[in-house]
């Protein structure tokens, strides 16, 4: 049965992406969750003084939630702060938003993935733990693209099978992969085959690996987005080059 033709649903785990006012009291929320995908919640009268949702549907904080409804837009029945993830400040937080962005632009409506979302779950927490938020980033990125079936070929070269070499010199092409850098046609974004097996196992310490990950990470994100800007990026890249 879809997630569509359910009428109510109880003690889902959720986080809020997104969320903007409604008439005088209610807000719509854009949430993320963990079987159900990423939805529509209306939560009405939240936004009056004494809700007992005000203050608690915030971006970033674990909540169980219960809505019910089979329109494009649920309704909120109630939610539950879970606790145990540290509020997200300066930079980590404005990475915390670069993640909603993403998620919010390349998830479809009512397309549950609950690796994903544990894998999001997990990255707020290292976001608020870890100081390498690049590294982070990075992680998040390439999971992201592998659970929407993009996944990144980063030990083979494309076309033939052979191993990625740590010494040679590759291009890599969106939607095809990795070619030896030994052709006339400068097609694709130079990187290091070091760079790809980093990427791999998720080595970022190298400063050339951190470098040719950014730009690699932004080629590939970019053409999935159909080129939109995401706001948050351009922000994070003026205030810390990330």
């Amino acid at each position: 049965m879809s997630t569509s033709s359910k009428q109510r649903i109880q003690d889902e785990p959720a986080f809020v992406l997104h969320s903007y006012p409604f008439r005088e009291t209610s807000l719509i929320l854009d949430v993320f969750s963990r079987r159900h995908g990423r939805l529509a919640i209306i939560a009405r009268g939240a936004r009056r003084p004494r809700s007992a949702l005000r203050g608690m549907l915030m971006n970033f904080q674990p909540l169980l939630l219960c809505w019910f409804g089979k329109g494009e837009v649920r309704t909120l029945h109630s939610a539950e702060w879970q606790g145990g993830q540290p509020y997200l400040q300066g930079t980590a937080l404005m990475c915390g938003f670069y993640l909603n962005e993403l998620l919010l632009n390349l998830l479809a409506r009512d397309d549950p993935h609950e690796q994903l979302f544990d894998y999001y779950r997990a990255t707020l927490h290292r976001l608020a733990h870890e100081t390498d938020h690049a590294a982070t980033l990075r992680c998040f990125e390439k999971h992201l693209l592998q659970e929407l079936g993009y996944a990144l070929l980063l030990e083979c070269e494309a076309g033939n099978g052979k191993m990625i070499r740590a010494e040679a010199r590759y291009r890599y092409i969106v939607e095809r992969g990795a070619v030896p850098d030994d052709s006339d046609a400068k097609i694709g974004l130079p990187v290091l085959g070091k760079t790809l097996l980093d990427m791999a196992a998720d080595n970022y310490i190298d400063p050339a690996t951190a470098q040719q990950s950014k730009q690699l990470m932004r080629m590939l994100l970019n053409h999935h987005l159909g080129g939109k800007m995401l706001h948050t990026r351009e922000l994070i890249k003026d205030l810390q080059k990330l």
